[in-house]
């Protein structure tokens, strides 16, 4: 999708002093370190990427506003350079909408002279009446700013009303809605805007009464409006209104349209949204600018993926939400939490709730619809499903096939760039130039960067990453080994210095280089392999080399459609309960490969509806320690999809149970990615019970029986078709467990059901894997 909406910073410094200011009060101080008014040079490579981005894509016409910090700062004359740049670079390409938003406390006429000649529309920043306005919007000394407002204000409505084009206003719960309001409308704006003020889960807004005061406040405006025949447009009120009605919205803080928005600041470095210098330092870097990068090549960077990504880039409770459709999540900034990233709910999510229903059931009844009753599946459940609803059934009967598994893997594959770049964008002390290394692969060596970041354990670092309090993530430096293996898998020529843990160099989906106690070592790239200064020793590595040594390659089982990685290398696999593997030896590697393939044949031929499945998303075994002679180990990891740990049994029949055991658990990990199988509250579990699980001595929480429910269904499925027979099977053996899983899988379904905390959804999908236990024979 192209960009159609572009903030072109003039100036990065204000002459207010606002101390709820996105820019200038919160985490990024980004501003300290740039030109206080853009360039000339800046201005010109600007306006050509614009226009160049509008040929491309053959745009009727774009939208510029000229921001800030505060753009009149920039001077008329510079302002009037800005003008004239724009329009001159998009005649004959497209049409230009131009604004310019300002505080107006320096709005004279030859601005308004200067902004009526060239049609350049003016919007103004007022919290309502003086009492209102001056409680935030000050100068650095103390004084309120209110009558100086109002001057510029007056200005554009009684001489320029042809370029008024409204007020913006910042919410404050402590001032009276309906006198702010009555404030902003007495001045004859054209459409008036309010704003949340931006929060996240680390810094919420001030809720000194109730959970959903800040709908409450809006509550009583929009009941004013419409009492009073909204008597001018209200951005926030009219795109709920619209979204409910299945339109578009006309704010990114609603609905589930992409954003269409890019920033450019007056260093000429692109940025997202303002709105996420509140989240944390350098939130909103994309690591490219207007002079070495197009703006499809912005577009297409991993930093402005979770911003375009639509219903897929919400988390599980968002999915889940009957309003999902008008409030999108909220603003993608208010979802912040240190350690969890954006896949969160909006700080505000309950005020959210309340308001958009509010309006929903107010514009229900006034055309006359009836709204949804009371109860009913969530929108998600019903219309916007990532899984068409067969497929879903599919899985909860137990199996699924390979184009479900595509589906989550897509979700899966969406999800770990979205992490990847969570850590990349923080910034990586002591590994530079790692960041511009993947943004260049991602826009021309996108497949080879794809097939590192599909390797499940880049997930699991990404995710320790990303629980870590503030951003200060164990190893961030790993990340500088992913963008290299893809470098190398690319056959691209890149040098970094990279990290080296516990005397292994390693490479995710290659393998990893025996280093010695070094802490970090100098890694080259090329076509055909890489080459690794470390201290006073030098290797030169190509990957397929299977001789020994110090390299030590990844490993492959194959059997019959069937290929899947051993990992025994990589840091980030000990994730599981039970301790891994050290290094396989050749000899073990070999037991390994002889007992996968006969595994594999007993799968096809006697399990043969799980097959599907398993080779479609199966992609990585890693041995785990064994836990003794009569005790057999495996596990999966909730954040390592597609992988699963097993410690060698001694049989193939026992490894083909392990595997379909264990892979769903992989399954159900991934729908619970994508959809609510249970309620949340914001974003914890709001069940907190723990329940009797008959496979366990110890009670579990609703996930965890869940989890177990489903990986369950296999464990029955198994020994039902060995009661009959097969190879060295033994049938009375097979029998007794056969129906001790069946009865313990068909009670947990009972007490899934029955515990009422299952979403619609989730109620189905347990309904279903009932249904195929159910179906089975019991004599």
């Amino acid at each position: 999708m192209p960009f159609r909406q572009f903030v072109l910073k003039v100036a990065s410094r204000c002459d207010l002093a606002c101390d709820h200011c996105y820019v200038y009060e919160h985490a990024d101080q980004s501003w300290r370190r740039r030109p206080k008014v853009i360039e000339p040079d800046t201005l010109t490579a600007a306006a050509d990427r614009i226009a160049e981005h509008a040929r491309a894509h053959r745009l009727p016409a774009v939208h510029v506003v000229l921001h800030g910090g505060e753009p009149l700062l920039a001077g008329h004359d510079l302002l009037e350079q800005a003008i004239v740049g724009l329009r001159g670079a998009l005649e004959g390409v497209c049409g230009l909408d131009l604004r310019v938003h300002t505080n107006g406390v320096t709005l004279d006429d030859r601005f308004c002279r200067l902004f009526a000649a060239h049609g350049v529309r003016v919007g103004v920043s007022l919290d309502g009446d003086r009492p209102a306005n001056d409680l935030h919007r000050r100068y650095a000394d103390g004084r309120g700013s209110y009558d100086r407002v109002i001057r510029g204000i007056d200005l554009l409505r009684r001489t320029y009303p042809g370029i008024y084009a409204g007020l913006l206003c910042t919410i404050d719960v402590r001032n009276d809605p309906v006198a702010v309001y009555e404030a902003l409308i007495a001045l004859d704006p054209p459409v008036v805007d309010f704003l949340l003020p931006h929060a996240t889960w680390d810094h919420p807004p001030p809720r000194p009464r109730s959970e959903t005061e800040y709908a409450d406040w809006l509550i009583a405006i929009f009941d004013r409006w419409v009492k009073d025949g909204r008597p001018v447009g209200v951005r926030m009120f009219d795109s709920i209104i619209r979204t409910g009605r299945g339109q578009g919205s006309l704010t990114e803080a609603f609905g589930l349209d992409e954003c269409d928005l890019a920033v450019i600041e007056t260093d000429g470095r692109y940025e997202q949204v303002d709105s996420l210098k509140t989240a944390y330092d350098g939130a909103p870097a994309t690591g490219c600018d207007v002079f070495t990068h197009t703006l499809d090549q912005l577009a297409a960077s991993p930093s402005m993926a979770g911003r375009r990504a639509g219903l897929e880039g919400l988390c599980e409770t968002c999915q889940s939400c009957p309003v999902v459709t008008s409030c999108g999540g909220g603003l993608y900034a208010h979802r912040y939490r240190a350690g969890a990233g954006f896949l969160n709910p909006s700080v505000y999510c309950p005020d959210l709730l309340r308001l958009v229903t509010h309006i929903h059931e107010h514009d229900d009844r006034a055309r006359g619809a009836s709204p949804p009753p009371r109860g009913s599946a969530p929108v998600v459940s019903a219309v916007a499903l990532p899984i068409p609803q067969d497929e879903l059934d599919a899985l909860g009967s137990g199996y699924g096939g390979g184009e479900v598994i595509a589906r989550l893997e897509s979700g899966q594959r969406f999800i770990r760039r979205m992490l990847v770049t969570g850590v990349g964008e923080t910034g990586l002390p002591g590994v530079p130039g790692a960041w511009d290394l993947l943004l260049a692969l991602d826009r021309d060596h996108r497949d080879a960067l794809q097939r590192v970041l599909d390797h499940p354990y880049v997930r699991v670092w990404a995710e320790r990453c990303r629980e870590s309090a503030a951003h200060a993530a164990p190893e961030p430096g790993y990340l500088a080994n992913i963008v290299l293996a893809a470098a190398v898998r690319a056959g691209v020529v890149a040098r970094l210095t990279v990290p080296v843990t516990g005397g292994l160099l390693h490479l995710p989906t290659l393998g990893g280089l025996v280093t010695g106690r070094v802490a970090e070592a100098r890694v080259e790239t090329g076509p055909g392999g890489f080459a690794v200064t470390a201290g006073r020793r030098r290797w030169e590595v190509r990957p397929d080399d299977r001789a020994g040594g110090d390299w030590r390659p990844v490993r492959r089982l194959a059997a019959k459609g069937l290929s899947v990685v051993l990992e025994d290398t990589d840091p980030h696999r000990d994730c599981y309960e039970t301790p891994v593997s050290p290094r396989l030896s050749r000899k073990r590697a070999e037991e390994w490969q002889e007992m996968f393939a006969r595994a594999w044949d007993l799968i096809l031929a006697d399990h043969a509806a799980y097959a599907p499945a398993l080779a479609a998303g199966l992609r990585v075994m890693t041995p785990l320690a064994s836990a003794g002679p009569d005790a057999d180990a495996s596990a999966t990891a909730r954040y390592a999809g597609g992988a699963i740990g097993v410690a060698l049994p001694g049989d193939p029949a026992t490894l083909a149970l392990l595997m379909m055991h264990e892979f769903q658990h992989v399954k159900l990990g991934a729908v619970m990615d994508l959809l609510g199988l249970y309620k949340l509250h914001l974003y914890h579990q709001s069940d907190t019970r723990l329940y009797e699980a008959p496979w366990r001595a110890d009670r579990r929480p609703l996930e965890g029986l869940l989890q177990g429910t489903y990986a369950h269904v296999a464990v029955a499925d198994f020994w039902r078709v060995r009661r009959h027979g097969g190879a060295e099977a033994d049938t009375r053996a097979a029998e007794i467990r056969y129906r001790r899983w069946r009865s313990g899988t068909l009670a947990a379904c009972g007490t899934l059901i029955d515990s009422g905390s299952l979403t619609p959804l989730g109620e189905r999908f347990v309904g279903k894997i009932r249904a195929t236990v159910e179906s089975w024979s019991d004599d």
